[in-house]
């Protein structure tokens, strides 16, 4: 594939997405001699999308398909954010020419599902001594990286948030499916609770509900 910039004439603008019975429907507007993008999709990592994508993994739409199916529709089967650069293309010397346009105009994202984590937290009865013994159980629809999820302790009450208390990582990551954390000591009147680490980072990809 052969790369140019775009003139003003050329470029995408007001590229859009959202889901749609079942669906992922991304939108944009045409320029008026545009009759072939080419379009690259990309979740939430961010790598992905600032490098120079690869061809194979690109996919080249038409403005026939365009209207036919009403924009650019794929199955809503992902998990988190998912993000989609749109690149016109214009023939030269007998080659189809990708314009490199990157900016907001030619970018739509849109949000999948979240993927549960799932928890549960047994407290050993501790009758003697300050402290008692706690496991948390986790089930996980998909993998999850020892980086998204914190567990936190706070005395006397449940905390409401990753701030409200004592807050410790995860020291790995965890697979899809049931997995247990390695059991800790808390005091007798202290609570656990598991939380995203951080809301912003992780929000469009997971969802945490006690079991």
């Amino acid at each position: 594939m052969l790369w140019t910039a775009p003139d003003d004439r050329h470029r995408i603008t007001k590229a859009a997405s959202r889901l749609a019975e079942g669906d992922c429907l991304v939108t944009w507007q045409w320029p008026a001699d545009i009759q072939y993008v080419y379009i690259h999709s990309f979740g939430a990592g961010g790598e992905e999308g600032m490098r120079e994508p690869d061809e194979q993994r690109m996919k080249l739409y038409t403005r026939e398909e365009y209207k036919v199916r009403g924009g650019y529709r794929l199955p809503a089967d992902f998990i988190g954010a998912r993000y989609f650069r749109i690149y016109a293309c214009v023939m030269k010397q007998g080659q189809l020419t990708a314009l490199r346009q990157s900016d907001a105009d030619n970018l739509a994202r849109v949000s999948g599902g979240r993927a549960k984590i799932r928890y549960g937290i047994q407290y050993g009865l501790g009758w003697f001594g300050r402290h008692r013994s706690a496991r948390i159980r986790l089930h996980c629809e998909i993998p999850v990286p020892k980086e998204a999820l914190c567990y936190v302790k706070k005395q006397g009450a449940v905390p409401l948030h990753p701030d409200d208390g004592t807050r410790y990582p995860l020291l790995r990551d965890l697979p899809a499916g049931r997995s247990e954390l390695p059991e800790i000591q808390v005091g007798r009147s202290e609570q656990l609770r598991i939380f995203l680490s951080d809301g912003k980072i992780f929000g469009d990809q997971f969802e945490v509900v006690p079991e």
